[in-house]
């Protein structure tokens, strides 16, 4: 029986880097939710679907087969079998995933798939939607959050790092506009699932987030 960990919460929380660290320490596969959105928008460019047409979008979704794997320690996401890990990181395809995961027929085609691949493997899956939806019977859920202002600083620092003029109080303001999107928004929005436990990763470590999952995991 496979064992499946949910970490969901707002943008910019760090739940893709605390996944990461946790699925590492347990053995577990990381779930790359994101990823497999990004490969499913690689589908639509490659099929010359345009981003406006739901209908087309939600048809040809029912095409594409995802799925990760794990491959010397890498995780590697398969698009009806070819691996397109150095395809998916384009603007263009963040562009076309922007617009085609609002279209219901695909996300639930995703949701699928995340679902069967959590029903065979240990994983751990991060997302906005993973306890509520994709995985409500997980055996831990987690709804990680930080402060807007927590977040934007770490976003800042992140670009600062890059090297990309950023201004503070625009990110907090970008931060703020889109949990409300992700809140609101009629296909399966961003909500803390009843029966998961909240940590405020604000005043903690990354390492101190990890462990404290893990320890409530073991449990």
């Amino acid at each position: 029986m496979s064992q499946n960990i949910a970490i969901d919460g707002p943008a910019g929380a760090g739940k893709s880097t605390i996944a990461k660290i946790v699925s590492k320490k347990l053995g577990f596969i990381y779930v790359d939710t994101g990823a497999m959105y990004r490969a499913m928008a690689l589908f639509m460019i490659r099929n010359n679907i345009d981003g406006n047409d739901e209908q087309a979008i939600g048809e040809m979704s029912q095409k594409a087969d995802i799925t990760i794997r794990h491959e010397n320690g890498e995780q590697v996401v398969f698009l009806n079998g070819e691996n397109v890990n150095s395809l998916i990181r384009t603007e263009e395809v963040s562009a076309m995933a922007s617009k085609s995961s609002v279209v219901p027929r695909l996300r639930e085609k995703l949701v699928s798939l995340q679902q069967k691949l959590a029903s065979e493997e240990d994983v751990v899956m991060d997302g906005r939607d993973i306890g509520t939806v994709v995985l409500p019977n997980a055996d831990l859920k987690i709804f990680l959050t930080a402060s807007v202002k927590v977040r934007a600083l770490r976003r800042y620092k992140e670009q600062t790092q890059r090297g990309e003029a950023c201004d503070l109080k625009s990110i907090e303001e970008e931060i703020a506009k889109r949990d409300y999107r992700d809140m609101h928004r009629e296909t399966s929005p961003l909500k803390q699932a009843e029966d998961s436990v909240m940590v405020d990763s604000s005043d903690m470590t990354i390492d101190e987030v990890a462990d404290k999952i893990i320890s409530l995991f073991n449990k």
